[in-house]
């Protein structure tokens, strides 16, 4: 049952409202009347969200919105008269944003945070008469955007957005800023965790081109943020470049330390970290440096970050000069032992040379993390540039290494081949071909919740995926137990696994079994694996979701059984403490399910279909899970489970 909105927004005219306008000094009658306007406006709305009429909803924390920024241009005095109606409109915009509602951006000049009450107005009338008080400068405000916060944009991200446009977003002005990308908005007023500038460089996503934002600028730019993201000058499109004279951010960043951190030389990149060099490293480097239960000589190489810490000897790497990294000299074997040690062949002239220009060209990382571990960074990058062709044939390999660590004294295995899938197992046959022709009847209902980008068959999957079929139980179990070192719960019968690569189903099933049976034991693991394959980082729990919701969708279930649903979610959300628990995996199995497929039903529903449809179109384009979430929902995960979780609690 959803909360009614008076109870969570207060959006009724209340005692405060006539307060303040009791203790107001000549209002006139034409601002009366705007006031008394707004808060009609914003108590109608609190109706209608409770009656569920979004639209109308919408529409009139609309004409209130726009009210407010008619009365403020016309008598700014009037700001401390409307900041009850500014903080219910705030609640509503959120609120009415999570049920698909778009709305303009609210910035309004009564701050409920800095805006003066009509008691503090009156003080500061009879102090005035008394006394002058000097005036603030703009120099004096130490979050100014003047001062302090375009000199840090204009340093940190002028070369790719102020100066250029990279990716079509141009912000060289407070104007331009403000406006957003052609994704959307990049920062909003008062929301730091929703600001997308301030997502992308705590992601270390930007700047690009290994360039990093110190702490301390960070932490101004989320200080600017939290306080209204306020223009000081006298012009917003004033450019960005003219305020980097007298900047603190600056000396700021000339005394951070830049020796062990990849440097942004300029010049075209020729080398790839992710696709030329990482996979040089894992090959030749592995079990010495990388994966390995006790690195020589210090020097531990399972991530970027540690490769750039260096060992007992030092950095290895000089970013901007080869020839005095520590790395080339021990591959060329002109400072201490030749490297790859333990007998490995030496690296070739041609590969060597790929590194040293990797590294003269700056050492710059174009993978997601640098605490990513090499070896799946690399595996990223192939399976990101792979054809389907290629993806299957790497499948159809590891099923034959797969099964051959579970097919010992179980008989030999088969094969099957459809449009979307390669069957494969101990089972017979005949079942094998049962399951195949389930799976491509299952086909329409996965895409009924798949973007339509992926509706041909090589795209669906990213080439043909592997169903594994046990013709009983203890096979099922075995391989779970063999291949992904772990059991599985006693009353499954199918699940799903998804990497850089794999893409599988496994399951049980024999030709004994009622084919409505096995398709019952296919929709909800095809389709988390569709959905999983929208992007490299989509979490389990939403892929999980959403297929749990296809497959309920698709089969009639008695009360006894929604009842039981309705119970177990309950024990769910009641042992959930935050967002946090949920989206950091530190639930039962079990619980995780049942929350992920509850939200998963709350984001196919009629008012967010359309925002989840466009989240699986972000997904494809690349740049990761929470960024495309908080694109579309504007909102991050964490924040939207949360307001889920209190939704659902109340």
């Amino acid at each position: 049952m959803r909360p009614s909105f008076a109870l969570l927004i207060c959006f009724t005219t209340c005692f405060a409202c006539s307060s303040v306008l009791k203790a107001a000094d000549a209002i006139s009658l034409s601002d009366r009347k705007l006031i008394s306007e707004i808060n009609q406006a914003v108590s109608r709305a609190g109706k209608q969200y409770a009656s569920q009429d979004y639209e109308a909803a919408g529409q009139s924390i609309r004409m209130a919105m726009t009210s407010i920024a008619t009365l403020e241009q016309r008598s700014p005095k009037m700001a401390s008269h409307i900041q009850p109606a500014v903080k219910r409109i705030r609640k509503a915009h959120a609120l009415l944003e999570f049920e698909g509602i778009r709305l303009p951006a609210f910035e309004p000049s009564a701050d409920s945070d800095s805006a003066p009450t009509a008691t503090t107005n009156a003080k500061s009338r009879n102090q005035s008469s008394r006394k002058r008080t000097k005036p603030k400068t703009v120099s004096a405000d130490p979050w100014s955007f003047t001062n302090v916060i375009a000199p840090i944009l204009a340093n940190r991200c002028g070369k790719c957005h102020v100066d250029g446009s990279r990716g079509g977003f141009k912000m060289d002005s407070y104007a331009a800023l403000m406006s957003g990308s052609p994704a959307g908005v990049v920062v909003f007023p008062g929301d730091v965790v929703g600001s997308r500038l301030i997502e992308t460089i705590e992601t270390g996503d930007m700047p690009r081109g290994g360039g990093q934002v110190p702490p301390q600028e960070l932490q101004a730019l989320k200080k600017w943020i939290a306080m209204g993201a306020k223009f000081d000058g006298a012009d917003p499109t004033t450019r960005l470049t003219s305020f980097r004279k007298n900047n603190p951010a600056r000396t700021v960043a000339a005394n951070a330390k830049t020796s062990m951190k990849p440097s942004d030389v300029s010049g075209e990149k020729t080398v790839s970290f992710v696709k030329d060099v990482a996979g040089l490293l894992v090959d030749n480097c592995k079990g010495c440096h990388i994966d390995s239960m006790r690195v020589r000589g210090g020097l531990n190489m399972d991530s970027f970050a540690s490769l750039l810490r260096g060992g007992d000897s030092g950095s290895m790497i000089q970013p901007g000069n080869a020839q005095q990294s520590l790395l080339i000299k021990r591959l060329r074997g002109m400072d201490g032992d030749c490297m790859p040690g333990g007998g490995r062949p030496p690296l070739s002239d041609k590969q060597i040379d790929l590194i040293s220009n990797w590294i003269n060209e700056g050492a710059i990382l174009d993978g997601e993390s640098k605490q990513q571990a090499l070896s799946v960074m690399h595996e990223l990058a192939w399976a990101a540039a792979a054809t389907p062709e290629q993806l299957t044939r790497q499948r159809a390999e590891l099923a034959e290494k797969h099964l051959g660590l579970v097919a010992s004294g179980m008989g030999t295995h088969q094969a099957v081949q459809t449009d979307h899938f390669r069957i494969v197992g101990t089972a017979s046959g005949e079942t094998l071909e049962l399951v195949g022709q389930q799976a491509e009847r299952q086909i329409k209902t996965v895409r009924s919740v798949v973007s339509s980008t992926a509706a041909d068959a090589e795209s669906l999957y990213r080439g043909k995926a592997t169903i594994y079929v046990a013709p009983r139980r203890y096979d099922y179990s075995e391989f779970s137990k063999m291949v992904e070192r772990r059991s599985v719960p006693s009353g499954w019968q199918s699940h799903w696994v998804s990497g850089s690569v794999e893409a599988y189903v496994s399951m049980v099933a024999t030709e004994r079994d009622d084919p409505k049976e096995i398709a019952g034991r296919l929709t909800a693991p095809l389709t988390a694996l569709a959905i999983a394959k929208r992007g490299n980082d989509v979490p389990r729990w939403f892929a999980e979701g959403v297929g749990v919701v296809n497959a309920m969708r698709n089969t009639k279930l008695d009360r006894e059984e929604r009842t039981k649903l309705e119970a177990e979610l309950s024990a769910a959300v009641s042992a959930m403490k935050d967002a946090k628990t949920f989206l950091g995996g530190k639930m039962s199995p079990k619980d995780m399910d049942r929350i992920g497929a509850a939200i998963a039903s709350t984001l196919l529903s009629r008012q967010n279909r359309r925002n989840y449809d466009q989240l699986l179109r972000e997904l494809e384009k690349g740049g990761g899970f929470e960024r495309a979430f908080t694109n579309v929902f504007r909102a991050t995960p964490e924040s939207f489970v949360n307001t889920w979780v209190a939704y659902v609690r109340r």
